[in-house]
């Protein structure tokens, strides 16, 4: 089997962008992940490209991918569309290293745009509710909402219905931290603390669409979307590009003046129809990705989690096991996870800073964790960071993530 290096990377900032579409911001990273490897559009030789809400905002369907690469004159290579909705650019990295790995190619583009920003806000918002079971869709919600009356920590009186003037997935995380709250006595003022640490890292990055720090108590004030999630908790509608390129151990030896970083381990699964109590799709994942990459939660210097809400950091924190069950919320209150701590969690900003355009929001994970180990994050840097974890997941069915992609990263001499 084959080595897999990334060895170039590029993102645009994420934002609100009315005058752009998914193929120019396509366009604009793969020139930056083109210019950052030291690479010819001619050297790719294979692409797979990640978006999930084209078709549903401007009709374009299917063959996106084609039609984005064909664009920019690349062709004659094959192109694979991915769609696994917030998880969507990761998933499209771990098939460009499955394809290097088994020897198909020796140099691949994983690509991720996404436009989600509309005119009519209702249609961005309902976009998301595609990410569930359509067909089962209120019975999904209907049982959510059962599950949540065995909770000892209960939904405010004035809470509005599920999905009203926000994403349905809101109301699930929302569910979720309700969940840990009745099981393990965290607190609103735990997730205030990831989110205050979250925009704190954000105003160091340039790339984020949010670069305004913000308090424990102003995080609080904010308006609720989803009791105990304050609008500062979630990650907010945006557009957005990310890309990366991928090689063989033999075509790294061919360049001149690579940055390469290597991927240990790349395990892609998804979710089950399990109890909420009983492990869930990180903690099972995760696990694969430590046997295959040969190290435990301990060797991890830094971490980029999905946090589409502060509760999903708190939860991955655990998951991933970089804390115990139940402990995540003491364990972010610590400083841990903050720049400077133990394990810096999110240094981009996460998802509730940075932006979170799904289609590629997981490759603008791996330009973080790239970026900080090749030692140029300027004031975000971890310092002697070597190996680095990712975590992203898409879409939901049941109690949990339909998919999810995990990658761990190791920086080399």
């Amino acid at each position: 089997m084959e080595n897999v290096f990334i060895i170039g990377v590029g993102m645009i900032r994420f934002n609100k962008y009315p005058d752009k579409t998914v193929r120019t911001m396509a366009e604009e990273a793969t020139a930056l992940v083109l210019e950052d490897a030291g690479l010819k559009k001619e050297d790719l030789e294979a692409a797979f490209f990640s978006n999930t809400f084209w078709g549903m905002f401007a009709n374009q369907h299917s063959i996106r991918g084609e039609v984005i690469l064909r664009g920019m004159g690349m062709g004659n290579i094959p192109v694979t569309n991915v769609e696994n909705a917030c998880a969507g650019g990761s998933t499209a990295l771990h098939l460009a290293f499955t394809g290097i790995r088994a020897g198909m190619y020796d140099c691949a583009l994983a690509l991720g745009s996404e436009k989600i920003t509309h005119e009519n806000k209702f249609m961005s918002l309902s976009a998301y509710s595609t990410c569930m079971d359509v067909e089962n869709f209120d019975r999904h919600i209907a049982n959510l909402m059962e599950i949540g009356k065995t909770f000892t920590v209960k939904l405010p009186e004035d809470q509005s219905a599920p999905g009203e003037g926000r994403s349905i997935f809101m109301d699930a995380y929302a569910m979720g931290a309700r969940w840990h709250m009745s099981r393990f006595n965290s607190t609103q003022h735990q997730l205030a603390v990831i989110c205050a640490k979250n925009h704190l890292h954000g105003s160091l990055n340039p790339l984020a669409q949010f670069q305004k720090p913000m308090s424990v108590e102003e995080v609080l004030a904010d308006k609720s979307v989803a009791w105990p999630l304050t609008r500062a908790m979630c990650a907010p509608v945006g557009d957005g590009a990310a890309a990366a390129i991928v090689c063989s151990e033999r075509y790294l030896k061919k360049l001149a003046g690579a940055r390469p970083v290597k991927i240990l381990a790349s395990v892609l699964g998804t979710g089950s129809d399990r109890h909420i109590d009983d492990p869930d799709i990180g903690e099972r994942l995760v696990k694969q990705a430590y046997e295959k990459a040969g190290v435990g939660p301990e060797a991890i210097d830094l971490a980029e989690l999905h946090d589409a809400t502060s509760w999903g950091e708190l939860h991955q924190t655990e998951a991933m096991g970089f804390c115990p069950m139940g402990e995540g919320g003491p364990y972010a209150e610590s400083g841990a996870t903050a720049l400077g701590g133990a394990r810096p969690i999110n240094t981009s900003g996460g998802l509730e800073c940075k932006g979170h355009p799904i289609g590629a929001s997981g490759l603008s994970q791996i330009y973080e964790i790239v970026t900080q180990l090749r030692g140029n994050a300027g004031k975000r840097q971890v310092e002697g960071a070597k190996i680095g974890l990712t975590e992203n997941g898409g879409g939901n069915i049941g109690v949990e993530e339909a998919a999810m992609c995990i990658h761990i990263l190791e920086k080399q001499k």
